[in-house]
């Protein structure tokens, strides 16, 4: 007679992740949902309460926030345990400097929508994290942060615009995303506006502070990015972040 081995209930992993949001479960636990680094999306049950303990939990569990734990993972259940949770970053400016709070809710909300995956993205996983101690270092000049990373989070979600199609003067279809030069969708760009996208895609953290925008351009601008993501992502939704985001930059 063969003899199969019982398989273990659960598992303890050590993992690295950033905290995307957390949301009331019951009277008696939260769900933390943590983009980490050898799973993808995961969600955790964490314990409300009041205590000095619970407080620095959560203190460790804002958006955005990069942290290391320990998981209990059980093949039976959706939700996995928390354990031994330390951040690996502090992140002073971002949780306390108000438009820096302001761009990691818009980057928290985004995240939460569009990714799905309950798998390894290494990819982007590095891109998240380097953005967000990018955010957590920069002085002056952040104006352009929330552009910059929704443009390119873009590349890494498998929707960028096709570059290549570009030439002066060129409509820009939204649903196939490439340039054209008649407008051949129902959803597309007009030239002038559509020259802003490949004026994106030579953006980096680096020199974003060198792309000289007006609020109305700004904010005509993530509309434009937000429209594309909506019409490639079906799971993005309505966000409420970027009203925030567009009282803030003159």
């Amino acid at each position: 007679m063969v003899q199969f081995r019982h398989l273990p209930k659960f598992m303890y992993e050590k993992l690295q992740g950033i905290v995307l949001n957390t949301v009331k479960y019951s009277d008696r636990n939260n769900i933390v949902h943590i983009y980490t680094d050898a799973h993808g999306l995961m969600a955790f049950a964490v314990p409300q309460g009041a205590t000095r303990g619970a407080r620095m939990r959560n203190s460790m569990l804002m958006p955005l926030s990069l942290v290391e734990m320990e998981a209990r993972i059980s093949p039976k259940r959706e939700l996995a345990g928390l354990h031994d949770l330390r951040a690996t970053v502090p992140l002073v400016s971002l949780h306390c400097d108000p438009v820096k709070s302001a761009i990691a809710m818009f980057m928290s909300e985004v995240l939460t929508h569009v990714i799905q995956e309950q798998e390894q993205n290494a990819s982007l996983y590095t891109y998240i994290y380097n953005s967000v101690t990018l955010l957590e270092q920069a002085g002056a000049g952040v104006a352009n942060f929330h552009i910059c990373f929704l443009f390119h989070l873009g590349s890494l979600l498998g929707i960028e615009p096709d570059i290549s199609t570009y030439r002066k003067g060129y409509w820009f279809n939204m649903a196939e995303g490439t340039f054209a030069p008649v407008a051949n969708g129902a959803r597309h760009l007009r030239p002038e506006q559509a020259s802003v996208i490949m004026l994106l895609s030579r953006m980096r953290y680096d020199n974003m502070h060198l792309f000289k925008f007006s609020r109305e351009q700004r904010n005509e601008v993530l509309d434009i990015i937000l429209d594309y993501f909506k019409i490639h992502n079906s799971t993005l939704g309505t966000l409420k972040s970027p009203e925030v985001l567009k009282q803030l930059f003159v």
